[in-house]
């Protein structure tokens, strides 16, 4: 499981959906990978769709507009507590804290772009690795290569190279669902089109999204609020308050910025349905 977890960590996307799905595939195959990573997502879904139609037709309602504050300050407390305690976990070395301080400055002062600064402390921490290796790297144990062999089934052993192949036919599969909509929106509606920019902004940081939901979110609050003006401060913690408070991952909140990004600026005789309609673009290609 936990090395399961690893890899998944080490993925682009959300890791919690890949290794639900993960778990589904090891059980029941490629039906089964896809019914573990769609229903992982489908009560978060529902949830914050329902919520974010409630919060631009009554959120200026008293008593709607006091429970979103409550959620407000009880997730930033959250927030904070779970940064505190990550950061206790992981930064256990005098360099480890220098990187998530040369980080913080980076992104808080200069408002460099996250992509760039993952990078930058992904190539600090290589470089950091490769001087502190003085031996060859630790073999994998007996036991995990069996479990290995297990998982993967007796035809990869026998035929790594039929194996492969499979494994490459069913990302190019994978890949198409995701890529059509987006590259149909730049065709069709052009680059400025909210749509566009909603299919292209999340595709972009479903890419770079390594660490968890926290760091991507991070990202995601720099671009929608600062760059892109989709929604406020404040919202964006209406948002997380939603997620933290619903069945489903964190990273859910993307669909709440989708859906106000498209509810204001698709200019639309229906603004819920153009809203819904962000919301669902945002979830697709971010999972």
């Amino acid at each position: 499981f936990l090395h399961a977890l690893n890899f998944c960590m080490l993925l682009p996307g959300p890791e919690a959906q890949q290794l639900a799905t993960y778990v589904g595939w090891l059980l029941h195959g490629a039906r089964g990978g896809l019914v573990a990573g769609l229903l992982f997502i489908l009560p978060g879904l529902v949830s914050i769709m329902a919520l974010s139609w409630l919060y631009v037709l009554f959120g200026e309602v008293g008593i709607v507009a006091a429970a979103f504050f409550g959620l407000k300050a009880a997730v930033l407390a959250i927030v904070l507590q779970a940064v505190a305690r990550i950061g206790r976990r992981t930064l256990r070395s005098a360099p480890m804290a220098a990187v998530a301080a040369a980080a913080f400055v980076a992104i808080f002062a200069f408002g460099i772009p996250f992509p760039a600064i993952v990078l930058a402390a992904g190539a600090a921490g290589f470089a950091a690795a490769g001087i502190a290796v003085t031996g060859p790297p630790p073999r994998p144990s007996v036991a995990h290569l069996a479990d290995a062999e297990a998982l993967l089934g007796a035809e990869a052993g026998a035929a790594p190279a039929a194996a492969r192949r499979s494994a490459l036919l069913a990302g190019v599969i994978a890949l198409v669902p995701w890529v059509t909509p987006v590259a149909m929106l730049l065709l069709l509606a052009g680059p400025g089109n909210v749509f566009t920019q909603i299919a292209t902004f999340f595709s972009r940081m479903a890419l770079v999204s390594f660490g968890g939901a926290y760091a991507a979110l991070a990202y995601v609050a720099q671009q929608a609020v600062e760059t892109h003006g989709w929604l406020a401060p404040g919202e964006m913690l209406d948002g997380l308050g939603m997620a933290e408070t619903t069945p489903g991952p964190l990273i859910m909140t993307l669909q709440f910025v989708g859906f106000l990004a498209a509810y204001r600026e698709a200019g639309w005789a229906s603004p819920l349905l153009a809203g819904t309609l962000g919301g669902l673009l945002a979830t697709w290609v971010t999972f």
